[in-house]
Order: structure tokens, then sequence, then C-alpha cells
């Protein structure tokens, strides 16, 4: 195992090596620009992994002037997520994509595998890797079926993508550099091509501390964008001031098609039903910037919950099974009368995490065409000028 990891750690080195110089460029978090959507404070990260236990981590793939690309993994905890399940749920808000897995687990309502994003004709390589590597673990010898679950956006202007780059170091890599703390974002893993509202778009994360009086839960989203629309941050028109947006000129290309996957996690104890609600409600955070779900882009929401009280354990197979009537006794959760703060927490994250998306991006160039970087210096006149930002 410990040579496992040291493999897939020298993996990670080696595709982060071949990152471009560029992507020293100084940027900025949505907070340093004075953009704090709502009212909920973030935890002490801002980042999805400030829910306790959660991992994130990420290979990103280089080569030369055509590919861009790479593999972001979620893990909701550190153990055997297929003997030790947490109750997860799918909302499509437009559903022009691949995401493999989620009929299983939409009939389920629970996650068995690390959730893994990457690049649109990766998809299928990445989860044979993930598979593997899964298999692989001790107990699971006996396993003869597990549902993987991948997502993806297609980063075909930048990537070469029909060389499907991706191999299984890069999962592996990824896999084993998953760590909680702070994460990495903009133009790095399933990021590393992708593109946002016509700049340089990538991985962003945030999250929601609730007080104790409404809980004291905690909420905390990833976004790996590559949509469109026309651009807003906190209601300033930035993408029209500064002339790129959808349908500017009727342009075939501007119709604001591309992708999100939107990835939310939670410490509060929710059924796989209420975390259906709650990912519906990352759908109006994705609103806020300026989306409008176009018809070509594949926009999905994938929830789940680490409480340890609402967790599915599984017997590793040819052992005894669980006692299901043990398992009812622990399976308390939060009322839905309890649940609105959780809601308007989801909305604020996500919101800000596809500004941290964008604002940490890097120019790429591939496949010779360059996509910048949105300037930072120009969203603060515009923010300024509208009098958007906090003080």
């Amino acid at each position: 195992m410990r040579a496992a990891i040291a493999c897939a750690a020298i993996a990670l080195a080696t595709i982060a090596a071949a990152l471009p110089l560029h992507a020293q460029e100084r940027r900025a978090r949505a907070r340093e620009l004075g953009v704090a959507p709502g009212i909920f404070r973030p935890g002490p990260n801002n980042a999805i992994t400030d829910v306790a236990g959660v991992r994130v981590g990420h290979a990103t793939i280089v080569a030369g002037d055509s590919v861009h690309t790479g593999v972001t993994a979620i893990l909701p905890h550190g153990g055997n997520l297929f003997l030790d399940r947490v109750p997860a749920a799918v909302h499509v808000g437009n559903a022009f994509g691949k995401l493999v897995g989620a009929t299983q687990l939409e009939e389920l309502g629970e996650l068995e595998t690390p959730i893994l994003l990457t690049c649109t004709l990766c998809v299928w390589r990445v989860a044979d890797a993930l598979v593997s590597e899964l298999l692989a673990q001790p107990g699971m010898e006996r396993v003869g079926s597990i549902n993987p679950v991948i997502g993806e956006t297609n980063d075909g202007t930048l990537n070469a993508i029909r060389s499907r780059p991706v191999t299984p170091e890069a999962v592996r890599a990824a896999l084993a550099g998953a760590t909680t703390g702070p994460v990495a974002e903009g133009s790095v893993g399933a990021g590393a091509g992708t593109i946002a509202f016509e700049w340089k778009g990538g991985i962003g994360t945030s999250s929601r501390a609730l007080p104790r009086t409404l809980g004291g839960w905690t909420v905390g989203v990833l976004v790996q964008t590559n949509f469109g629309g026309v651009l807003q941050v906190l209601g300033a028109p930035v993408g029209r001031e500064l002339g790129r947006y959808a349908f500017k000129g009727d342009v075939e290309r501007e119709r604001g098609d591309g992708s999100v996957m939107i990835v939310v996690a939670t410490d509060a104890p929710l059924s796989d039903r209420n975390l259906r609600r709650l990912a519906a409600r990352a759908i109006m955070g994705l609103a806020r910037t300026g989306s409008s779900a176009s018809n070509g882009s594949g926009d999905y929401v994938i929830a789940f919950s680490t409480a340890e009280r609402v967790r599915r354990r599984m017997s590793a197979p040819g052992t005894a099974p669980k006692d299901p009537v043990e398992r009812l006794r622990t399976t308390a959760e939060v009322a839905n009368d309890d649940l609105s703060a959780l809601f308007e927490g989801v909305v604020e994250a996500t919101e800000e995490a596809i500004y941290n998306s964008l604002f940490m991006a890097t120019s790429v160039t591939g496949r010779g065409r360059t996509v910048d970087a949105i300037p930072l210096d120009r969203v603060r006149e515009i923010l300024a000028r509208y009098n958007a930002a906090r003080r």
C-alpha cells in the first residue's frame, strides 16, 4: 500500500512539474476583491474541505501545446467508501453531459466511491482506473460490483480531447494527493483546460458555517466551471462591461454552452431525499453568476452528507450482514423545518465557488489559442463603479 501511494505521489509531482510558467501569475480569491456573497461566514479555509473529513486532490496533465486536462478527486471521508457509504443525491439542471454512475446513485441514494471529475472523453478511462484502485483495497477481494461516480466537462478547445490523455497514473495521483485543508483552485486538475464566460475557468470552492442557533452545520461546494452566459458578480454586469457575453452580436459560438459540475458536502445529517433538495438550491447560486443553463450545457449537482449517524455501513462480502434494526436506531436526521439555513448556505457557497474558479484561473494557451484569465484590475473597477464589492 505504501509503495502504491509513493508511486502515485511521484506521478503527481511529475504531472505538476509540467505546469506552464504562467501558472505562477498572481491571482486572487473572490474575498480579496471584496466579493463575499450572502450573509453567512465561510469556514476556516473557505473550501469544501471545511466539512470535516472531506479531502480533495488534483492531477494536472499538460503536454506540449495540445494537452491541458486532468483529474480532481473528492473523497467524503478517509475510510473505505464502499463499506462505509454516505447518503448522496443528484440534481440535474440540464442533462447535456455524461455523469457516470448517476442512475444507481439516484436509485439507492448513496455514494460508494470517491467522486472524480475530468474531461468529457476521459470519463470511461477514469471510471475504469478508479474501479481498479478500489478493487485492490483490503477487504474488497470478493466484491463483484461497484458504482464509480465520474463527472465531466468538455475542455476540447484547449485540450486534444480525442487523445483521451488521462491515465491510471493520473487517477492514482489525484486520489493519493487528496488532503484536507486549503484546496488548489483555477487552472488545475479537472479545470486545467476549461473555459467559463469566455474567460479561463477551472476549479473553485467555498463554504458556509452556520451559527449554532441554526444548527452549527457546515456546507461546502466545489465546482468545475466550463459554461457560459452573461457574467455578473454580485449583480454588477461584469460580462457586459468587459464585452464578453452570450449572444453578443448573435454569434453562433457565443450561446452560453458548456458545462458545470457542482459537488456539495455537508456534515448535517441529511437523508438522500433532503440532499436532493439541497443540491437543487445550488442551481440558484449558479444562476446568480449569469448562467441560463443553455441547451448545450451539462449542469449537474452531487450532494452528500458526511454525518456518522446517517452513513450506510455495509458488511464486507462473505461476512455476516449488519443488523438492520440497529441501523434504524442511528439514522435521525435534520428536520425539514430546519433546512432553510442550509439552503441559503449552499446558494451562497456555490456562487462564491464559481467566482473563485474564474478569479484564480490563469491564462492558458493550447492548440493554437490562448484563453485569457479574467482581468482582475478591470473587475475591481467595475465592482467599484456599481458599488457591488464590500469595502
